[in-house]
């Protein structure tokens, strides 16, 4: 099969989908269009949708409709019924339902569109809550259609709706536009094309692949994490480890064309890309310059130092704590590296260089125990160009400790917990060799 042909090999979502469709019975729908009334046009339409989506696997379908419970005038903008709601094998009640609808009243799309809100019944699973608007009118009760459905989807309850205009001037199509994905149906004959395309974007999942480019633009990197959240809502929707196939060439995903998205590729430090969008039905394709390297923290001793951590700092922030001869994948570019040795070490502007490998030698250390004749407060100093610099605090409950220390002049002030005058301080200098134990008596 031909990565073309593969891409366009229709995959239904594992995940319930639930569609509510809201249907226009405002007065104005007794109009003609074309042949037809504009009532049946759109009704014939919409039970050709539910014939379609009558037997697909895991989809349920409900049906509310406006304008047709109160007559105009004068102007009902609370005309609006769930008139058939989500339960499973109900096609056959709404193709009934839609059969007796009778054109009547005004338009609430916003009102409607609000109340819908409550006809999705809630779920622990992930369910897919999608609206199909069939309207020839913009909202005639001075409401906010974009606004209720921006609410709608930032609050995860439904993803981005379909309007289908039917005969609807032209003038009022970009009100639509900040409500959802709008669909002119010019002429009945597109009917069936509109149909399709509805059916595909709501049942199918399109492909993708992840490029994460090296040096040389080729999408070579690979072995990250990666993750898919809804950009509306902010809520995880996908997580992948970035995979190459057999054939040498990034795994291809398959997602959700309804929702854009907001990506992040778990490097070090992390790459991110918002408001992605997949066309549906066309293999897409996302690249993201990834060059790496690789740092390892070499010790010659690793019994001594197994526990050893590296600070490893971007521009100040601390992206990772590395642990001791293992070799971690960073992007290319230059790193602060703070080793919690006793002392730290402080090594700045190391360079990750591209499919290489940076190594740093930790000094061998060595050790020293330290013996207290009583409990009291104990600190620890090295000396650098005459000046004391503090080291670490020995626990004042302990009489006995042993440090693992970096070669290197050391100073120890203690003071017993019995007595109460700092001339009774006691000090003791050490000197520290690599590989070397030495035992310190206060």
């Amino acid at each position: 099969m031909t990565l073309q042909a593969f891409s366009q090999k229709i995959k239904t979502v594992k995940e319930k989908t639930r569609i509510l469709f809201i249907f226009d019975a405002s007065q104005s729908m007794n109009g003609r269009w074309e042949k037809s009334k504009k009532i049946n046009v759109a009704r014939d339409f919409l039970i050709e949708m539910i014939d379609s989506l009558e037997f697909e696997h895991n989809v349920e379908m409900a049906l509310r409709v406006y304008g047709h419970q109160s007559s105009f005038p004068p102007q009902d903008c609370e005309d609006t019924k769930l008139e058939v709601p989500f339960s499973p094998d109900n096609a056959v009640i709404i193709r009934q339902t839609l059969r007796y609808i009778s054109p009547k009243g005004t338009t609430p799309i916003a009102y409607s569109l609000a109340q819908a809100a409550y006809d999705f019944p809630k779920s622990k699973e992930l369910v897919r809550n999608i609206i199909v608007l069939i309207t020839d009118g913009v909202d005639a009760c001075d409401g906010d259609p974009c606004a209720v459905s921006d609410e709608l989807q930032k609050n995860g309850i439904i993803l981005k709706p379909f309007i289908i205009g039917i005969g609807l001037d032209r003038r009022f199509q970009k009100s639509f536009e900040c409500v959802g994905e709008f669909l002119e149906v010019s002429r009945e004959k597109n009917f069936g094309g509109t149909l399709h395309y509805v059916i595909s974007q709501v049942l199918d999942k399109t492909s993708m692949q992840v490029n994460l480019l090296n040096e040389k633009d080729e999408p070579q990197e690979s072995d990250v994490p990666m993750s898919f959240y809804n950009h509306t809502t902010g809520k995880l929707r996908y997580q992948y480890m970035h995979t190459m196939n057999s054939m040498g060439l990034p795994d291809t995903l398959f997602i959700d064309p309804l929702i854009s998205y907001d990506i992040t590729v778990h490097t070090l430090p992390k790459l991110e890309m918002d408001s992605v969008r997949i066309e549906p039905g066309k293999h897409s394709v996302i690249s993201f310059r990834a060059v790496q390297g690789k740092l390892k923290i070499n010790s010659l001793r690793s019994g001594l130092l197994k526990n050893l951590r590296c600070l490893v700092k971007k521009d100040g922030d601390i992206i990772n704590v590395q642990a001791v001869d293992y070799p971690q994948k960073y992007l290319i570019g230059t790193y602060d590296l703070e080793l919690l040795t006793l002392p730290r070490i402080k090594i700045d502007n190391v360079k990750i260089k591209a499919s290489e490998t940076t190594s740093i030698e930790v000094p061998l250390p060595g050790s020293v125990t330290v013996f207290k004749p009583t409990y009291g407060p104990c600190d620890l100093f090295t000396k650098i160009d005459g000046k004391m610099i503090w080291v670490c605090a020995l626990d004042s409950r302990i009489l006995r400790k042993t440090l693992t220390l970096q070669p290197g002049n050391y100073h120890l002030v203690f003071r017993s917990k019995t007595v109460h005058l700092s001339h009774y301080t006691k000090k003791r200098s050490f000197v520290i060799r690599s590989g070397s134990s030495v035992t310190v008596r206060l």
